[in-house]
């Protein structure tokens, strides 16, 4: 006879990890855990059914944090997060399972473009070649590292391109007149 899972049983009554109430945006995050474990192979259609329907019953994190322990995208041992001293005691620990997806830092040059895009109405258009260059050098790194600006880039880009091609327009006129006058 095997061994009973954690998430079977009677309802978790603690060790450690925290009894705070779980919202329905907690149950949805552990049943697509759990629905990406059965997709994996990790469950059987039948356990499946019966850790979603407990994880729609579970009143607490915890809880749901055995109901996915033993899956991999499930909670790790819980490790104490740093939090200020006036915190209730059971907001100390959450499982990363359970926290928001941390967001990603903007690309430097992404920004760096917007500004000399930006500026290219100062400076009469100087700054348009350096805001593409910077662009497309943004958009390419953004891509490789997933890092985010790409509406900063993309503002640098147009910017620096319409300067280029109003500095075309104005060459091309001045070369027009000077070929028409001579």
């Amino acid at each position: 006879m095997s061994s009973p899972t954690p998430w079977q049983g009677q309802p978790w009554q603690g060790q450690g990890v925290p009894s705070m109430l779980a919202s329905h945006a907690d149950r949805e995050r552990a049943v697509d855990v759990l629905r990406a474990g059965f997709s994996e192979g990790r469950l059987q259609q039948e356990e499946l059914e019966k850790r979603v329907a407990r994880a729609y019953a579970a009143r607490t994190v915890g809880e749901l944090g055995l109901l996915v322990a033993d899956l991999p995208q499930g909670p790790m041992p819980m490790q104490p997060m740093p939090m200020p001293v006036m915190q209730p005691m059971m907001m100390q620990q959450v499982p990363r399972t359970f926290l928001p997806a941390p967001v990603p830092p903007t690309n430097g040059k992404a920004v760096g473009s917007m500004v000399l895009g930006v500026l290219t109405t100062m400076t009469f258009g100087v700054t348009g070649i350096p805001a593409v260059v910077l662009g497309h050098s943004a958009r390419a790194e953004m891509r490789r590292t997933g890092e985010s600006g790409e509406g900063f880039a993309v503002t640098g880009l147009v910017l620096g391109w319409l300067s280029v091609a109003g500095w075309a327009v104005f060459l091309t006129v001045l070369l027009v007149a000077a070929i028409a006058s001579g």
